[in-house]
């Protein structure tokens, strides 16, 4: 059984991030998820998560996009950084760092991943929908927009992805001003009000039901439950880890 993104360290009480300690000096070092671009000269596209930095940890995750174009030597990270609004006029970072590098101690999962043919298309059409993100300057941890609202929007964007984002990811489901669009899969549609209150369909996700930004389901698509706070519980998915990229939209 897979316990999903920081299930096991949520249900056995286990700390998340550096709660007792320094954010400054909590590793960001990589967990080697990712192939390295010296012996692999093939596109990749890879989706991340790790629980937030302290008691943010407990409820939800960080995600981000990583990219690395044909006979690239390096990854292309996309992310919102909150904190980045500080100095910057936009949230929106895309920079070079270690795509599966620990955030700030957390361990990330590697929930998809695109290599091969067809894949410098796809990260033509990532990049364009990055920045295109319409919050970039504007940021709130609940319910979004955030770093899981940001990586939502560009999945939608690209439907190849197939991205089931862990119920942990809140955020996720904040559509803006708008109630009705695709499922973050780009798969299935969602209703969504403000992503306090909504419910989704799709054969990616399954059906989900949020809750004041909490996200309660069930998939019988990849056999699993979804909860807040524990994450997802099932068989292990398929993230699609070194599978071709699909030509065109659903």
């Amino acid at each position: 059984m897979s316990l999903g993104l920081g299930a096991g360290a949520a249900l056995l009480g286990i700390a998340t991030g550096p709660a007792g300690g320094d954010w400054r000096t909590a590793s960001r070092e990589p967990v080697g998820l990712a192939p390295d671009p010296a012996t692999t000269p093939e596109a990749v596209v890879q989706v991340y998560g790790a629980r937030a930095v302290r008691w943010r940890g407990y409820f939800g995750v960080h995600t981000w996009i990583a990219v690395k174009p044909a006979d690239a030597a390096a990854y292309i990270v996309y992310e919102v950084i909150g904190w980045r609004l500080r100095w910057n006029d936009t949230a929106l970072a895309i920079h070079h760092r270690a795509p599966d590098g620990r955030w700030f101690g957390n361990e990330p999962e590697l929930l998809a991943e695109r290599r091969g043919e067809n894949v410098d298309a796809l990260i033509e059409r990532i990049d364009a929908a990055a920045r295109a993100y319409p919050h970039g300057n504007e940021y709130r941890l609940w319910p979004g927009p955030n770093s899981n609202t940001f990586t939502a929007w560009v999945a939608r964007a690209v439907p190849e992805l197939e991205l089931d984002l862990p119920p942990t990811a809140i955020g996720k489901d904040y559509l803006g001003g708008r109630v009705l669009a695709r499922a973050p899969s780009g798969r299935g549609v969602q209703l969504s009000l403000y992503g306090l209150l909504g419910v989704l369909g799709s054969g990616v996700e399954g059906l989900e039901v949020n809750l004041l930004g909490l996200t309660f389901g069930i998939n019988p698509f990849s056999p699993s439950v979804k909860l807040p706070l524990i994450g997802r519980l099932g068989v292990p998915r398929d993230n699609g880890v070194a599978g071709p990229a699909v030509a065109g939209d659903p």
